[in-house]
């Protein structure tokens, strides 16, 4: 256990840093790693993608808060748009865990995969992001991305800035709010991911010792506390590094990843 500790332990390291370097999400570099990290411990197969997802929703739980508070007191944060994507998010992603709890390992596998491509092919094709012309919606329509804003990152363990982003975006919301407000967004995301998965894994049967639901507590912790540690490090060195070519040379291993993983789903 020490020697998995270390590991998670490390991992959480590169995490941290490459989140705070980037500006991605902790899911999309949690989930593979833990998708990793649970094979070689000899996890149950049915178990695996259900437990590095809400894993990995548990470690957002507690980084979002710490990202969301650093950007409110910079102002940079819209609580009215938080406030009216809420509800729909806490149902979206609370529906998304019930919905990933029945569907198998290799499913979840393929649907991450999916998704892996989708932002590695943006981070490659990037080019300077406009501004929408368009209001944001009323709150019945900031209700309804909410809702979809949540299943989507239920499903593929994420604090759900890859989406809310470019939604913003597209109606007319500063680039710099819009990435604050998505930190604050993660928070609802996170919390209701995390309380689904651990429900739904309750009554799962064979379950990795230190399992709380689909929430694995040795990788948790280790994983936190490290990435939050180093996520402050890389934010001072995107001031300093060549941001666009890491960026660029990260979407290449995120494509590296993703076939990896495509390839386990479908030949499992």
């Amino acid at each position: 256990m020490l020697i998995y500790m270390a590991l998670y332990a490390f991992f959480g390291l590169i995490a941290g840093m490459l989140a705070g370097l980037l500006g991605i999400g902790g899911g999309l570099v949690i989930v593979p790693i833990l998708v990793y990290m649970f094979n070689l411990q000899g996890f149950p197969a049915e178990h695996i993608m259900h437990m590095a997802l809400g894993t990995s929703l548990a470690s957002i739980m507690f980084t979002s808060v710490s990202s969301a508070m650093s950007h409110h007191r910079h102002g940079a944060v819209n609580w009215d748009i938080v406030k009216k994507v809420t509800a729909g998010i806490i149902l979206g992603t609370w529906l998304g865990s019930f919905v990933a709890a029945k569907i198998p390992t290799h499913v979840l596998q393929l649907i991450f995969s999916c998704f892996i491509f989708y932002v590695a092919s943006q981070m490659i094709l990037s080019t300077k992001k406009t501004l929408g012309s368009k209001p944001l919606p009323k709150t019945l329509g900031m209700n309804a991305a909410g809702l979809g804003i949540g299943l989507i990152s239920s499903l593929v363990g994420i604090g759900g800035g890859t989406i809310s982003v470019p939604f913003m975006l597209y109606h007319s919301v500063e680039m710099r709010k819009a990435i604050a407000t998505s930190a604050a967004i993660g928070m609802p995301i996170a919390i209701s991911g995390c309380i689904g998965y651990f429900f739904n894994g309750f009554s799962a049967r064979n379950l990795p010792e230190y399992s709380f639901g689909f929430i694995y507590l040795p990788a948790l912790i280790a994983i936190v506390l490290c990435s939050t540690l180093v996520a402050p490090l890389g934010a001072h060195l995107a001031h300093t590094l060549p941001v666009p070519k890491i960026k660029k040379l990260f979407a290449m291993l995120l494509l590296f990843v993703g076939v990896r993983m495509l390839l386990t789903a479908i030949f499992q």
